[in-house]
């Protein structure tokens, strides 16, 4: 029920069977609630401010915007009357910059955002979840259009370049939608935010793999000879040090190739080039061990992803005989790092169970 005191007498008349109640505003405004958070989650009937207002949850809500979602409902002013425009002088948005937790920019499109959560200078535009716009004054509003995402991907071309600024052009983000076919079940599992964290903790140790999708090869070339089962019945017909790693996964040993070429249709085992040369070939290797292939760990990476297992499960199934149980700390963080940068970027919680 409201608390504001009325002013002057309600005013009311009917029209047909339709009754409408006039009512003055009150004279000041109401006291702000507890701030919203990002990260809090709200019921129906909830209240938070932001920006100057009051808000109240129409039902669930967690990491929605108040004013820039229908689940928010607008209470008015709080915290003393009208509320006072904020200043416009705020700096232009620098790419690489660091910016705390409430840093307002000025972004290339003339509008404003504020940081809700520290970062190294993402773009504002594509990293919703770091950044919100910013109501600045009588600063026009400016429509910020996002080009639309045709591949049918969880991350869009713009978030991919925002992830790996420094790539190999060999790893093209069409090559990457191209491979998607070959597992369909990756990335559209379960709800938005399982399809998002799995596409993150994906790209993730891709990221770990290759330096930041720099490295095509293995840089070691004395282990290459290594990587040759001779025990297998098949052999090393490409010979002995031909199946080094290769590609997001950095694919390795002749088994491997000969099981993923089996699985994809490829002869991956007397040509493992392609997986150097191609760039849809080489998604799809690192596509076949994520979907397929549970390494020293007890699942595959995507099953750990998909079922809740966390991305520390996704560690051990891809190196965990090297890295897990404090083997290697440094390279687990290293993951880590990276997978919780590339959720932020797209906009969802890291879930548990990070390190293995």
């Amino acid at each position: 029920m409201s608390r504001f005191r009325v002013l002057a007498a309600a005013v009311a008349f009917v029209v047909g069977a339709a009754l409408t109640v006039f009512v003055a505003n009150s004279a000041s405004a109401a006291a702000c609630a507890a701030a919203w958070s990002p990260s809090a989650v709200y019921t129906g009937g909830m209240t938070a401010s932001h920006n100057g207002h009051n808000w109240r949850a129409q039902w669930w809500t967690q990491n929605e915007t108040p004013g820039s979602a229908a689940v928010w409902a607008d209470q008015g002013t709080c915290g003393g009357g009208s509320e006072p425009p904020p200043t416009c002088n705020h700096p232009n948005w620098v790419q690489g910059q660091w910016y705390p937790a409430g840093s307002i920019v000025r972004y290339t499109n003339g509008q404003y955002y504020i940081a809700e959560h520290d970062n190294p200078g993402y773009d504002p535009t594509i990293s919703t979840w770091y950044w919100e716009p910013y109501n600045c004054g009588s600063t026009p509003t400016t429509t910020t259009t996002t080009p639309p995402n045709n591949s049918g991907f969880v991350v869009s071309e713009a978030q991919f370049n925002q992830m790996f600024p420094n790539r190999n052009p060999f790893y093209t983000y069409a090559g990457l939608t191209a491979a998607l076919g070959a597992y369909p079940g990756f990335a559209k599992t379960g709800s938005d935010t399982v399809r998002k964290q799995e596409a993150a903790a994906f790209l993730a140790n891709a990221n770990h793999e290759t330096g930041g999708l720099v490295h095509v090869v293995e840089q070691n070339q004395a282990n290459y000879p290594h990587y040759c089962d001779t025990s297998q019945p098949y052999g090393c017909p490409a010979g002995q040090a031909a199946y080094y790693g290769r590609g997001p996964i950095q694919l390795s040993w002749n088994f491997n190739y000969k099981a993923a070429g089996d699985a994809l249709g490829l002869p991956l085992l007397t040509n493992p080039w392609l997986v150097q040369n191609d760039a849809s070939v080489a998604w799809k290797t690192a596509l076949w061990y994520w979907n397929t292939q549970s390494g020293p760990g007890t699942m595959t990476p995507h099953n750990a992803m998909v079922n809740g297992y966390g991305f520390g499960e996704t560690i051990r199934s891809i190196n965990g005989s090297l890295e897990c149980g404090g083997r290697n700390p440094a390279q687990v963080q290293s993951r880590v790092d990276a997978y919780q940068r590339f959720v932020g970027v797209l906009g969802v919680p890291a879930g548990n169970n990070l390190y293995c």
